[in-house]
């Protein structure tokens, strides 16, 4: 039979890396510079996971968080300062604080049952109690939606994509775009 606690750690584990492998290779610029009009930017999408990780994780069980988060501690997180990293937090520092986080994650994870339960206390009244399973799903959704962020911001940066790392080719590609392109181009407004 299959457990699926271990099915969802795995996966979980699985979105972890793929959000880490987005900035394999990237110099500081661009793995902090904003790629969209909301500011979106790679080292913001796993300080922001960081954080996660705490809340659904560790906190939401009784258990302390690996680290004290400044942008937690001085409550700029609710100006999404945790969505970006601030000139004086590394890359090491982020990707460290992740790691120790995500750690946290999968020990708790290992040592409760599924049905555990769990109190987030920033959720609405009458959502606040849930459970360990509840928590995983939400993690392992949460951190697939950045994973697929970070994986279009590293194409919008230098045009790579987990796809590209496949056997099919930059020729295949540039046709496949070039097709998609010439589909796209019959509903194009005259202009």
């Amino acid at each position: 039979m299959v457990d699926v606690k271990d099915v969802l750690l795995a996966k979980l584990r699985e979105a972890r890396q793929a959000v880490l492998a987005a900035l394999d290779g990237l110099d500081e610029y661009d793995v902090r510079r904003p790629m969209t009009p909301s500011g979106t930017n790679l080292l913001g999408i796993v300080k922001h996971l960081v954080g996660n990780e705490h809340v659904y994780l560790s906190e939401a069980f009784g258990r302390p968080a690996p680290d004290v988060l400044p942008w937690v501690a001085d409550g700029s997180i609710w100006q999404d300062g945790d969505m970006w990293a601030r000139a004086d937090e590394s890359r090491e520092h982020i990707l460290a604080l992740y790691e120790r986080a995500c750690a946290r994650g999968d020990a708790t994870v290992a040592e409760l049952d599924l049905d555990a339960p769990a109190l987030v206390p920033h959720w609405s009244r009458g959502r606040q109690e849930t459970t360990l399973a509840f928590l995983l799903v939400r993690m392992v959704e949460e951190t697939g939606h950045h994973a697929g962020h970070a994986d279009i911001l590293r194409e919008l940066i230098d045009g790579r994509t987990e796809a590209q790392l496949d056997d099919r080719g930059p020729d295949w590609w540039s046709g496949h775009l070039a097709e998609v392109q010439q589909a796209a181009d019959r509903f194009r407004l005259p202009g």
